[in-house]
């Protein structure tokens, strides 16, 4: 059932420190994040032509041949970068329809030894295509552009709480978890699902979603209906992520969302970007003012997924459950090791 509700607008300029309308702005994000957890977001001062530039590439390098794509295969890196076909990431155990390319911050592969968190073997190179080179300046450059639009979104979060605008960055500096997506979603008729992305929650600080013009996005309206999240041009989709509703106790709202498959004959693009702590990090719990701490909800808790402070367990743990294939590659010893404790518990 689809929900006659809409995602606000807000505007990052008026978070800016001199802004004659910041208060209202933090305002109405603490209103926002704390019962939704979804808005559009304007203001941020990438040009549309850029914003175009990357759809248009992204559909390029989604246009080439099987082959070409398959040169860079996710199967291909233990770091879990790369392409994927429709039907090769999972949500909550059930197959995504969707074909993606997965990249992160482009380090070297660290030497992991006995002993050493298993949350080290997710850093390492990206993989990028001979056929379109092009691409890597290109995504690269985005990552960076985006991460730091996402600080500043945060930075918001942190002073809508109450809090110092920099209280989140012991856990970012020096190399936030940057995830990049670009995606399509290949339309189909509707069979036994129409599950583009099933529902879920993000993992991170937060998300900054690009769409195109296509239709897709559901959100929880949190009465058993979805609110439809159209594009809307110039814009990005942000949400909350599950790293904010742990650190404050649940006071902000990691919401369920999902993305219904297009129409056959259709088809649906987008980049997601998701900013999260330094894998090495483990996430505080805020002090909220006595006003915001009377409505804390405490962290939602899934028995199918759990959540850890520790931000690289969670993560790796995300990553191995969504690809599967990947995780039997390359982190077979790791899947050895959630049997055993399963089975234990």
């Amino acid at each position: 059932m689809t929900s006659e509700q809409s995602l606000p607008v807000l505007n990052l300029e008026r978070f800016a420190p001199n802004h004659p309308e910041r208060d209202a702005a933090l305002a109405e994000l603490r209103r926002v994040a704390h019962t939704l957890g979804f808005f559009y977001l304007s203001g941020h001062s990438i040009p549309q032509e850029r914003i175009d530039g990357v759809l248009a590439l992204s559909r390029k390098f989604f246009a080439l041949p099987e082959e070409d794509k398959l040169e860079i295969e996710m199967c291909n890196s233990p770091h879990f970068r790369g392409y994927n076909g429709p039907g090769l990431e999972y949500t909550r155990g059930q197959q995504d329809w969707r074909e993606q390319v997965d990249f992160g911050a482009n380090r070297d592969r660290l030497t992991v030894n006995a002993g050493d968190p298993p949350w080290k073997r997710l850093v390492g190179p990206n993989q990028y295509p001979t056929s379109l080179p092009e691409l890597k300046p290109v995504i690269e450059q985005w990552i960076a552009d985006v991460t730091s639009i996402g600080i500043r979104v945060l930075k918001a979060y942190a002073e809508a709480l109450g809090q110092s605008p920099d209280v989140f960055e012991p856990i970012y500096a020096g190399g936030p978890n940057q995830l990049l997506k670009i995606i399509r979603y290949p339309g189909r008729d509707k069979t036994e699902t129409d599950q583009g992305v099933g529902a879920h929650k993000d993992s991170g600080f937060v998300t900054l979603l690009l769409q195109d013009t296509g239709a897709g996005l559901q959100v929880d309206d949190g009465h058993g209906g979805w609110i439809e999240a159209k594009p809307v041009r110039g814009t990005f989709v942000i949400n909350t992520g599950e790293l904010l509703e742990m650190a404050s106790n649940g006071f902000l709202r990691a919401n369920i969302h999902r993305v219904v498959t297009p129409k056959a004959g259709t088809d649906r693009m987008s980049v997601a970007f998701f900013l999260g702590a330094n894998l090495s990090a483990t996430v505080p719990v805020l002090t909220l003012p006595d006003e915001l701490q009377k409505q804390v909800r405490g962290v939602t808790q899934d028995p199918l997924n759990p959540l850890f402070n520790e931000v690289g367990r969670n993560f790796l743990k995300s990553r191995l459950r969504s690809h599967p294939d990947v995780a039997q590659a390359h982190h077979a010893d790791l899947l050895a090791e959630q049997q055993k404790v399963a089975e234990t518990a």
